[in-house]
């Protein structure tokens, strides 16, 4: 139990610091083994393989990047039994830093939630989103990301592996700059990802001016090199204003949730967009994990089971326990408590107080 909560949090060690589709059949997938055809040119978007159980490195030619690009996958055992069967898809981005060495931890946390049957069989593309490339294109047009993800990412995904090539079989997962991501494509995209769920998310703030976990030099650096130092083109591409610019069609058909430690220090920011989606009437979970802070052990210990509540919501594989809604529709507020006893888990805080929807404890 030890040695999988420390190997989960590696998946997240370097998040510290900040953090329309188409398309169609794109470039043969070419396994780990094959060399890059120009490795300067694909340089950033081609990185080392990742060894694990159930996981595969693969890549692929990217129209938008005019590159290869890398990505990995992990299928579940029933994808090699069930030959005749498609499978929903969970998106997977990492935080800043790359996110490679969680890889094998994280895959194992799903394998043995699907095992045990408290989640349906599905696929995990481990996204490539670079050191910290934002999942957004870049203002100066030398990142792409986001066009290589919806463009060319998802559509190489669908017809390579049998998925579920729909809307209903997509999913949005993330920590730190990957909640911030998955909230940004999740809302300029509910035609394609139908759930998305938002942890431990940033910069969720309206301007990025100040970093809670990074301060303002870093913040400064980050806005310089993504947005090319525009706080307006910061503002275009954010959760908040596609939030706004999508609210109809994200209330009509979308299953979110935002999941945050009280002792995060994106709290304020992260609640603040859960008050903006509020105000749009936007349906989503809203889940405070007391005594958590920005420490994806601490979150994924005190979420227990409901975490994959949510998934089964999503893929629409079970409804939720009796006497518990789904996690999207839940209302303003939920508090989880860690399950775990003192000493049971070195490192993880005892949970317990009630935390207030408009008001941060103090500690």
């Amino acid at each position: 139990m030890k040695t999988n909560a420390v190997g989960i949090a590696l998946l997240f060690a370097s998040c510290a610091v900040y953090a329309q589709h188409g398309g169609g059949l794109l470039g043969k997938e070419v396994r780990a083994d094959a060399g890059p055809p120009n490795a300067a040119n694909d340089q950033p978007w081609v990185t080392p393989a990742v060894r694990a159980p159930g996981v595969d490195f693969r890549t692929f030619e990217s129209r938008a990047a005019q590159a290869r690009v890398s990505f990995h996958i992990y299928a579940p055992a029933a994808y090699g039994r069930e030959q005749e069967r498609r499978f929903p898809v969970l998106y997977w981005l990492h935080g800043s830093g790359g996110g490679l060495r969680g890889i094998p931890q994280l895959a194992r946390h799903f394998d043995s939630a699907i095992a045990a049957g408290k989640a349906p069989p599905f696929l995990v593309v481990f996204v490539n989103g670079l050191v910290e490339g934002m999942y957004v294109d870049w203002k100066d047009a030398s990142i792409p990301l986001e066009t290589v993800i919806v463009k060319d990412l998802v559509p190489h995904v669908d017809a390579t592996w049998r998925t579920i090539a729909a809307r209903e079989g997509r999913m949005l997962d993330g920590f730190s700059m990957g909640g911030y991501g998955a909230a940004r494509l999740g809302f300029k995209y509910p035609d394609l990802f139908r759930a998305v769920s938002i942890v431990g998310a940033g910069p969720m703030q309206p301007e990025l001016v100040q970093a809670p976990r990074a301060g303002r030099q870093r913040a400064a650096e980050v806005l310089q090199k993504v947005y090319g130092g525009d706080q307006t083109y910061f503002r275009s591409v954010s959760p908040r204003t596609l939030a706004e610019q999508n609210a109809a069609a994200i209330a009509k058909g979308s299953l979110v949730r935002i999941v945050i430690g009280d002792q995060d220090e994106t709290f304020e920011n992260n609640r603040a967009f859960h008050e903006h989606l509020e105000r749009l009437r936007i349906p989503h979970g809203w889940t405070v994990l007391s005594g958590v802070a920005h420490d994806p052990q601490g979150v994924l210990s005190a979420l227990g089971d409901d975490n994959w509540a949510f998934y089964r919501a999503a893929f629409g594989a079970a409804d939720a326990p009796v006497g518990d809604a789904p996690p999207d529709r839940r209302g303003p507020q939920q508090t989880r408590r860690n399950p775990l006893r003192p000493g049971a888990e070195k490192g993880v805080a005892q949970l317990g107080s009630t935390v207030s929807p408009t008001r941060r404890p103090r500690s």
